[in-house]
């Protein structure tokens, strides 16, 4: 737990949106709070790692259609990859919830010969991402979904 307050009241406060964005999600199926960032959004439920437990977070896809998701393992630009990201790899079977309906896909991280041109993509739709890879040395992972 970080020693700042500042810092603390940040975190507490982002945890406390999430949360809330996550709930009206559910309880809606998306038909709120369907969209973050001119993105659409999405509920996905990955398998812990370590616990096997069920672990689910509310994040948006850049590019997606009736087959497939992309998603970005930005983590805001952090130097850690997301939780959600090591449990994907751990356990790449997941329950996407979207436009209303939820289904089962598979996930595969996109392939470093593959990820330029896709990048370029994911950033045309969402400058920030841009912004986030300059936050960290490490590249970050693009990840397809798949039905």
């Amino acid at each position: 737990m970080p020693d700042d307050p500042i810092t603390l009241a940040r975190d507490v406060a982002a945890r406390l949106i999430t949360s809330l964005h996550e709930g009206v999600f559910r309880a809606t199926r998306g038909a709120l709070f369907g969209e973050i960032l001119g993105m659409p959004a999405v509920m996905v439920t990955v398998t812990g790692a370590r616990s096997g437990k069920p672990r689910t977070v509310v994040l948006t896809t850049p590019v997606s259609d009736d087959t497939r998701v992309l998603l970005v393992a930005s983590n805001g630009g952090s130097d850690r990859h997301p939780s959600w990201f090591h449990n994907l790899r751990a356990n790449p079977e997941v329950s996407v919830m979207r436009e209303g309906r939820t289904e089962a896909m598979r996930a595969h991280v996109v392939p470093d010969a593959e990820r330029p041109e896709l990048w370029a993509e994911v950033v045309r739709r969402y400058p920030g991402y841009a912004a986030y890879q300059q936050k960290t040395a490490r590249p970050i992972p693009l990840v397809w979904l798949y039905v």
